[in-house]
């Protein structure tokens, strides 16, 4: 009998599989797909050469992740890549805000009304970033925090609706380049603690980029795969579980995997039934002849560009994907330049780009044309440099990985109180009724993102009922 399964081999579930192995338990892993990686993979998804990231491409929170920083993954070919800016935001008077790794080079793009604001903003944080992040991915009670002052005053920055930060700014640039911030986890900028989505991606960036793995995200899924292998640890790939009979006997299972799945599994029956997801999104993998023509020079040295003309575009865009149920006109994107400084990810001179918008949930539509007339607004010829594209709605997205229901990339909406409490209002959200079961997806604390720290804090509760019994 092994002490512990896992089902999914995404980041969490490899993660907390590595986390049992290292402190002597017996793991065994089981993937359904044919390779590991969940919401981390690379393929060749448009032309021969072109290296795509399906999912995740830029991890500013992989390189900040406590449970990242604690394993040899660099020993397993793992090697962060950085651009110039970690990421830039350009408005259509042909200049940008910036999010650089210098806090005075960024409150320098806002503008002198907004630099000392910004200065401000981060300047409690900054110094105790490493203690901070540590007490905030691992929230709720899986440890006492390590200094509770910093992270009370976090709270009261944070748990405030972003919109609420964004009036500490007197300018747009500043409010729009903090709106995007939110939007990368799709949730509304009104709703409860977003502030702390912008606050943590801010910080996370002064404190260590956001950086693209060398190759691709895959990378990152292969380096913990051969880390857990060396651990005495098994992956078998291409084994899709439907019920728990499917399993080898274990002591405890850990499913890496959406409520809904597990529920189903584990014959849990309606213990999820009040699990929300959010709005899905729709991407697009471009092979590209040249680099994106933006009419900004600051995007040309990004490794990610936010595009919304200002706040309001980009709240309008949000509503209308989480709350009136269509597709936006001019849709927020997200967009990623990994070729920017990884040669590998496309043969000399060519270039890889990413980019996605926010859909309502199980969108059937096509948004590609919305999305290239949003990318000509700010570089003025991009649709001459393609060569290929590759398309993705939520029907796409769910059928690639099973945990992004509807196309919900964070295996959950991440508004309301679900934010925090997730998947159910308890104190040991990674626990289930059946003593065995646990889960340790994005559908747990800290929520969606590369960084494992949910497979983290799911892999303390399972140690702590292997050692009782």
């Amino acid at each position: 009998m092994l002490d512990a399964v896992v089902v999914g081999a995404g980041p969490n579930g490899l993660t907390a599989a590595v986390e049992l192995a290292r402190r002597g338990f017996s793991v065994a892993v089981f993937e359904a797909r044919d390779t590991v990686g969940g919401g981390a993979r690379t393929e060749e998804l448009t032309l021969p050469g072109f290296r795509h990231d399906p999912c995740s491409a830029a991890h500013p929170l992989a390189i900040n992740s406590p449970a990242f920083r604690a394993l040899p993954l660099e020993r397993y070919g793992l090697e962060w890549l950085h651009a110039p800016l970690p990421m830039a935001h350009p408005f259509a008077d042909g200049t940008a805000a910036v999010l650089a790794r210098s806090v005075a080079e960024t409150a320098a793009s806002f503008g002198p009304r907004d630099a000392g604001a910004y200065r401000r903003l981060v300047a409690p944080f900054l110094p105790r970033w490493d203690t901070l992040v540590r007490d905030f991915m691992s929230l709720p009670i899986t440890a006492l925090p390590r200094d509770p002052v910093t992270l009370a005053r976090f709270g009261l920055a944070g748990l405030p609706p972003s919109t609420w930060l964004m009036r500490r700014f007197r300018d747009e640039r500043a409010r729009t380049l903090v709106a995007g911030l939110v939007a990368h986890v799709m949730a509304p900028l009104s709703g409860f603690a977003t502030g702390a989505i912008g606050l943590v991606f801010l910080l996370a960036a002064h404190a260590r980029g956001w950086p693209v793995a060398r190759g691709g995200s895959q990378a990152i899924s292969d380096a913990l795969a051969a880390y857990l292998k060396d651990l005495g640890g098994a992956v078998h790939t291409d084994y899709e579980v439907k019920r728990l009979d499917d399993l080898p006997p274990a002591r405890a299972y850990v499913f890496d995997t959406s409520p809904t799945a597990l529920a189903r599994i584990a014959g849990l029956g309606r213990y999820y039934e009040g699990y929300r997801y959010g709005p899905g999104v729709f991407k697009i993998d471009y092979a590209l002849d040249g680099p994106v023509p933006w009419t900004a020079q600051e995007p040309r040295r990004a490794g990610t560009v936010q595009i919304g003309a200002d706040s309001a575009e980009i709240g309008a865009a949000l509503r209308a994907a989480s709350r009136e149920g269509r597709a936006p006109d001019r849709p927020f994107l997200i967009t990623v330049q990994p070729s920017l400084v990884d040669p590998t990810r496309a043969p000399a001179g060519k270039h890889v780009f990413w980019a996605y918008g926010h859909v309502p949930n199980g969108w059937n539509g096509d948004l590609t044309d919305a999305v290239e007339r949003q990318l000509e607004r700010f570089a003025p010829g991009f649709r001459d440099r393609v060569l290929a594209r590759a398309t993705a709605g939520p029907a796409e997205l769910a059928a690639r990985n099973a945990n992004y229901v509807g196309g919900d990339i964070g295996t959950g909406a991440v508004a309301g109180l679900q934010l925090l409490l997730r998947p159910k209002l308890s104190l040991f959200p990674y626990t289930t009724p059946h003593p065995a079961v646990f889960i340790c997806s994005s559908a747990t604390p800290p929520g969606p993102g590369v960084h494992g720290m949910s497979g983290h804090n799911a892999a303390k509760a399972v140690w702590r009922r292997l050692r009782q019994t």
